[in-house]
């Protein structure tokens, strides 16, 4: 699958949450040639630490205009560097990667769901799904109040949306998984596509499987180069036997698989 590296000018910086910034970028060769669920590889400063590239999800391209979005959370010196950049400044980017993406052609009644910071990469699988006439039921859940992000933005791009809080403190009390069971007991959802944290995957696939239902899972591992050769984001394959167990790259093979591929 083609990439490329390009020195992408930043033209619009928001900041969602004390901690979460959203970037838009003018990357028109990328985009052109990206599908939902890609990343993108970003180095964050020209000086020699920290050395390597910091992966981060895809939200939005806008194609028509060669805007391509990305969302991240500060969580250590990469980030925190990559958060002080200003609207002018060059980001450097290779993508897209990722040879694993979301395949939603075969069906109709779609089922996305996510969980904290990992609703980024759903946002353009969802509105490409309704803007292809599909039915698209999201489910979105976060902590509590204050972890909200993107409501608006998801709300535009779904037929349901349902938002959950672990806590009650805003939307729907419990767990998103608990009302996507709902609607699936309900003949709504013909296949699922969920990231977020693996509990919360694992929990997903086992849904799918119980209810013979197609599953798409992205995964978030720690990536050190994103191209499959340092090996660092490595998951078990569950169809591997058990005395020679198979591994394969989250960013060369993936980072979406079909949930029952994957040992979680």
């Amino acid at each position: 699958m083609p990439k490329m590296q390009l020195q992408a000018k930043l033209v619009n910086i928001e900041q969602l949450k004390n901690d979460i910034f959203k970037f838009s970028v003018e990357a028109k060769e990328i985009v052109k040639i990206s599908k939902p669920g890609q990343f993108i590889e970003i180095r964050v400063t020209d000086q020699v630490e920290p050395f390597l590239r910091r992966p981060i999800s895809i939200y939005n391209m806008d194609k028509e205009n060669g805007i391509l979005e990305f969302i991240f959370q500060v969580k250590g010196k990469g980030t925190e560097i990559l958060s002080k950049k200003q609207v002018g400044d060059l980001v450097d980017i290779i993508g897209p990667l990722g040879y694993g993406t979301f395949d939603y052609s075969k069906y109709q009644n779609l089922a996305i769901i996510g969980g904290g910071i990992g609703i980024f990469p759903l946002y353009e699988l969802a509105k490409e799904a309704k803007n292809n006439n599909k039915n698209v039921n999201t489910y979105l859940g976060f902590r509590n109040k204050e972890f909200v992000v993107l409501e608006k933005e998801f709300e535009e791009v779904s037929d349901e949306l349902c938002l959950a809080t672990d806590d009650g403190s805003y939307g729907k009390n419990g767990f998103a998984i608990n009302f996507l069971k709902e609607d699936i007991e309900k003949g709504k959802i013909d296949s699922i596509y969920a990231c977020g944290p693996l509990p919360m995957l694992r929990a997903v696939k086992d849904l799918a499987v119980q209810n013979n239902i197609p599953c798409q899972v992205s995964l978030e591992e720690r990536m050190g180069c994103g191209i499959g050769v340092c090996l660092g984001c490595s998951v078990k394959v569950a169809k591997s036997p058990i005395d020679n167990p198979q591994y394969v790259g989250v960013c060369k093979a993936g980072p979406v698989f079909d949930a029952t591929y994957v040992d979680f």
